[in-house]
């Protein structure tokens, strides 16, 4: 409570001087504290808007998010009985319409190996110190034995060091950490522990295992040595046929008979084929583009009353909290210039490139609308068109260049391209000489060391009877292929005859660093092969040429656009037989995909809307500063109007005094004249 300390004391003056200081002061700060209230009632009600403008666009983005995928347009749908034979799993919009029947004659099996070797324990050491080699291959058995092996040159080969101490328990955890395909466990038969050996399933996913012992191996699975390893099941492919097309794979899980249609081979069922259909799914795309335009529609909604007109509470028209803020207001025109406008990338001669080109308008308060029999139509007649006005559409002029999206596609502007290729991208090959012959190499002295795209392979043997050049040519493949020194870098080569019966081992990868040579090569293999380390390579190249006469970077056979071009973001690659030439490329996001970038990036953590709340932030505070600044110079003003009243009453104090002491005083004086 305050005190009036002159009212207390006295005041000579008879005035409320306390009351009068405050209400000096009052009125002094009244239009500089009126002016700070409102900026900061302002800056509160924008801020509390843009939460309001964030929320709605983060709920409009994610309608955009399945309209801007061209698969949605592609999608598919499957009718399949009911069956315990084959299980469906998977089906996406790659997968061809058309009507099917599948029929399974065999279930593929995996290759198991039972170590004879019984322990009471699968924790004691066995004692046992070699090395074990594992290959991948395929097994020719002879009287129930295996006789001869195939080396699958698609899986690596591996080692295990097996030393005194392991025990069946340690080799099968050894096993199971290498990086093979291979897996390991110990079974408890009646009390006795054996290590039990996995592949994986397929004819040509069976295993080989050597030991390095010169003695008979427990472990030795080979054409030589077999007695100590039980084959408890022989590996099998699966077998069925496919709308009357005999099909085998290695695996019960087949993913690419059709293209987008993933299923399990459950059972063998033979002599009853099953039917199915796979059909266009077009209630996903025309659910997606209703829900767009609600979720459009109640987007303007929220913008609306904040950036254009509102009712108040008292039902009286005012300016909405961002009608004069440009950011906002801006992004507002954006969107709607985006939804009525032709999208970007697409012409007058696209089948479709707008909205209203399928039936939906903008009625007269900014709402979309669908005129249905347009809308029907277009999906009846042109369903396949609709994909490139909603997501993202590339396309080129060559089939053997491909545009493709990368992680800037942000960055590209949409539109067409011109494209140059003045060099086209090569692998690294090698060729023996003309007119081979196809020989023996079972003596295993055809040796030989390559090196691949820099790395070199380990000291491999040619072991087949090839009677043909093409078995020639398969062993060769599956041998440099398996080699582990390859391998872990995910090195892999192509062997073929060419038409002059020449041997040509080409590299896999493109690019100037792919290349193929011999470092080291036995004479039986000079002879019998035709390659030498003489032999003259030749390396690869990357593509090369220009984007819009633009010098574009040549990586491999992917040419990307420079830092400074609009096509940066986008890449395009070209394959090795591509013709010299200028060839033309497109690319647009379609409206999904352009309003979705407008909307991730104004609500990205430095985009326009961060951008504009800190602003409004930072002119917050400068009113705190203000506000501090304004009571200081208050503070200040009412001590000086309070030491100026003291003073004042001061004065008059005085005065009063010496009325008091002059009271009288001409009485008193000695009378001068009388009546």
């Amino acid at each position: 409570m305050s005190t009036n300390i002159l009212g207390t004391l006295g005041s000579s003056s008879g005035l409320d001087t306390q009351q009068l200081v405050t209400d000096l002061v009052a009125a002094q700060k009244a239009p500089q504290q009126a002016r700070i209230d409102s900026r900061s009632a302002e800056f509160t009600s924008q801020l509390s808007a843009y939460g309001l403008l964030k929320s709605g666009l983060s709920e409009f983005q994610g309608v955009l998010t399945p309209l801007s995928d061209p698969n949605l347009f592609a999608a598919k749908a499957i009718n399949v009985p009911t069956t315990d034979v084959v299980t469906f799993n998977s089906l996406t919009a790659a997968a061809p319409a058309g009507s099917y029947q599948l029929e399974v004659t065999q279930i593929a099996t995996a290759q198991s190996l039972a170590i004879n070797s019984s322990e009471t324990s699968a924790d004691s050491a066995l004692g046992k110190t070699e090395t074990l080699t594992f290959q991948t291959g395929t097994w020719t058995y002879a009287s129930g034995n295996p006789s001869s092996f195939a080396v699958n040159g698609e899986v690596a080969t591996f080692e295990v060091a097996i030393t005194a101490d392991d025990t069946l328990n340690s080799i099968a955890e050894k096993i199971n950490d290498t990086e093979g395909t291979v897996t390991a466990s110990v079974i408890n038969i009646s009390g006795t522990f054996q290590l039990l050996v996995n592949a994986n399933s397929g004819v040509d996913n069976a295993l080989e295992i050597t030991s390095d012992l010169v003695a008979d191996s427990d472990f030795d699975f080979n054409a030589a040595s077999f007695a100590n390893v039980t084959e408890t099941q022989q590996g099998q492919d699966s077998a069925f046929t496919f709308n009357g097309l005999p099909i085998t794979r290695s695996s019960n899980d087949i993913s690419d008979v059709i293209d987008g249609l993933n299923f399990t081979l459950n059972k063998a069922d033979i002599g009853s084929p099953i039917s199915f259909s796979i059909s266009e799914d077009k209630s996903t795309s025309e659910t997606a583009i209703r829900a767009f335009i609600e979720a459009y529609n109640t987007l303007q909604d929220t913008l609306k009353p904040l950036v254009g007109i509102r009712e108040d509470e008292d039902n009286n028209l005012v300016p909405g909290d961002l009608s004069r803020d440009g950011t906002a207001k801006n992004l507002a025109a954006r969107i709607k210039e985006t939804v009525s406008s032709s999208v970007l990338g697409l012409t007058s001669t696209d089948s479709f490139s707008s909205l209203a080109s399928i039936g939906i308008f903008t009625d007269k308060f900014g709402k979309l609308e669908i005129h249905e029999d347009d809308f029907s139509k277009a999906f009846s007649e042109n369903f396949s068109k609709m994909a490139g006005l909603f997501g993202t559409k590339t396309s080129t002029s060559n089939n053997n260049i491909t545009l493709n999206t990368g992680s800037f596609a942000a960055q590209a502007t949409a539109g067409k391209y011109t494209v140059d290729i003045t060099q086209a991208p090569a692998k690294g090959t090698i060729q023996s000489t003309d007119n081979l012959v196809a020989t023996d190499n079972s003596d295993g002295l055809a040796q030989f060391t390559i090196t691949v795209n820099g790395t070199s392979s380990n000291n491999l043997t040619l072991t087949g009877n090839h009677s043909t050049l093409a078995e020639l040519a398969t062993e060769m493949q599956n041998v440099i292929n398996a080699d582990s020194l390859l391998a872990a870098t995910n090195i892999k080569v192509d062997v073929t005859i060419d038409a002059n019966d020449a041997l040509v081992i080409t590299s896999r990868e493109y690019g100037a660093s792919s290349q193929v040579s011999f470092s080291a090569v036995s004479t039986e293999f000079d002879t019998r092969v035709g390659i030498n380390t003489s032999t003259v390579d030749s390396n690869g190249q990357d593509v090369q040429g220009t984007i819009d006469g633009e010098a574009a970077f040549g990586s491999s056979n992917v040419l990307l656009p420079s830092l400074t071009s609009p096509a940066y973001g986008l890449n395009f690659s070209v394959k090795e037989n591509t013709v010299l030439g200028v060839y033309t490329a497109s690319f647009t996001r379609g409206l999904a995909g352009d309003l979705a970038l407008l909307t991730s990036t104004a609500l990205a953590d430095e985009g326009q809307i961060a951008n504009k709340e800190e602003i409004i932030g930072e002119q917050k505070k400068r009113l705190d500063d203000d506000q501090e600044r304004l009571d200081r110079k208050m503070t200040t003003y009412q001590q000086r109007l309070s030491r100026q009243y003291i003073a004042m009453e001061r004065i008059i104090a005085s005065l009063n005094q010496t009325s008091s002491q002059l009271d009288g005083l001409i009485d008193r004086l000695p009378f001068t004249a009388k009546n």
